[in-house]
């Protein structure tokens, strides 16, 4: 009998070992993680490729931003090679050959951020970016919608002055038409097809926030929290810059307005605003949010300033050709300064609850080598432990 329950004492202690190597490799595992809540990626890092899901969102983002710009660089070719003398004389004339070149400008811009935030979302395994970009990009299927109109107006005031077209306008029109239908056509159908993704990705990417936050509710869901307000961050950057890329477009050649150098000025230090947000919200950093909750309050008012002046008489036909774009513009970017400010302060509500040391683990485990962060989870031979005593 002694010698059986030394067995299982045995037992038990090469079991207690075994699950104790578990927990210290599991323990390391999640340390070697993100702020995303996955392992610790390479800034230039495509290992995100070797998995299908991941794969077919790129993929598809590719293929929707190579035929947009495509079919747009056709259109601005046609537009732009069958104006004839400028029109200096009115403003309104003046102003439509604007039109064309600030949305093309726009899409060059969207097109190549949205691969940008795809391939960090995907490299980070950051499920709410993911669904941000499907967003995002309903954002830019009703733009390309607006542009139709925009553009078959432009074509419309032009045709009215003498030699500002050197074609029909009714033939011009004909010609490009299809043309802009079929990129609202096209952004539609890869929305659904990134929806669908998404939602695979969301399943796929779910197992590794479980691994670096664990079971905790409270835990996530001030991981989920601070995830949405880095993730508004990187969208409020794309909307800010949209705005003011086709606002310069539209004055550039006013740079005697003092309008046009404050919107100079104001690009650098956007910029600089929302990395120290990011910097405040990951260092739990109360007195920087508190400052970036002013510049986004900054911000708010000088977006409605914006939104007013657009309609505003004296202002009137200088806007006019991007004016419903533009207004679409400001109107997104003033709902997302909301969001952000509410999120920001949910995230000051979280601090000192633990979420720091989560954020942060990562700088600790940086210089270790991949194949030490983790464990074959076949490779744990755990025994059997008898469930009683044998007596011989």
């Amino acid at each position: 009998m002694n010698q059986s329950y030394q067995q299982q004492s045995d037992q038990y202690q090469t079991y207690n070992y075994d699950q104790s190597q578990f927990d210290q490799s599991y323990s390391r595992e999640a340390q070697g993680t993100n702020g995303g809540g996955v392992k610790k990626a390479k800034l230039w890092s495509l290992e995100f490729m070797s998995s299908k899901w991941p794969r077919l969102f790129m993929l598809v983002v590719g293929i929707q931003a190579i035929l947009c710009l495509t079919f747009e660089a056709y259109v601005f070719a046609q537009f732009q090679t069958n104006l004839g003398p400028y029109v200096k004389d009115d403003p309104k004339a003046d102003a439509q050959y604007k039109t064309i070149p600030t949305f093309l400008t726009l899409f060059i811009f969207g097109f190549l951020y949205e691969l940008i935030v795809v391939w960090d979302a995907l490299r980070m395994k950051n499920t709410i970016q993911v669904i941000g970009v499907c967003i995002s990009n309903l954002a830019l299927l009703i733009y390309t919608a607006i542009q139709i109109e925009q553009i078959s107006e432009a074509l419309d005031i032009l045709s009215k002055f003498s030699g500002a077209l050197k074609s029909d306008p009714v033939k011009i029109w004909a010609d490009i038409r299809p043309f802009l239908v079929a990129i609202p056509a096209i952004i539609a159908a890869c929305t659904i097809a990134m929806c669908f993704v998404a939602w695979k990705l969301y399943q796929e990417f779910a197992w590794d926030i479980l691994k670096h936050i664990g079971a905790d509710y409270r835990m996530k869901k001030r991981f989920l929290h601070y995830q949405i307000y880095i993730a508004l961050l990187k969208f409020d950057f794309f909307f800010f810059l949209g705005f003011m890329v086709q606002f310069l477009v539209v004055v550039n050649d006013q740079s005697d307005d003092p309008e046009f150098g404050l919107t100079i000025a104001v690009i650098p230090i956007t910029i600089f605003i929302l990395l120290f947000a990011a910097w405040s919200a990951r260092r739990e950093n109360k007195w920087g949010m508190l400052v970036t909750i002013i510049c986004y309050l900054g911000a708010l008012t000088y977006f409605i300033f914006k939104l007013v002046r657009i309609y505003q008489t004296h202002t009137q036909a200088t806007y006019r050709p991007v004016r419903k774009s533009l207004t679409a513009f400001s109107v997104i970017t003033i709902l997302l300064i909301l969001l952000t400010i509410a999120n920001a302060i949910v995230c000051m509500t979280n601090f000192g609850a633990g979420l720091r040391d989560h954020l942060r683990s990562s700088n600790r485990r940086d210089e270790e080598k991949p194949d030490m962060n983790s464990i074959n989870l076949n490779d744990l031979k755990q025994p059997q432990v008898p469930s009683r005593m044998t007596i011989d």
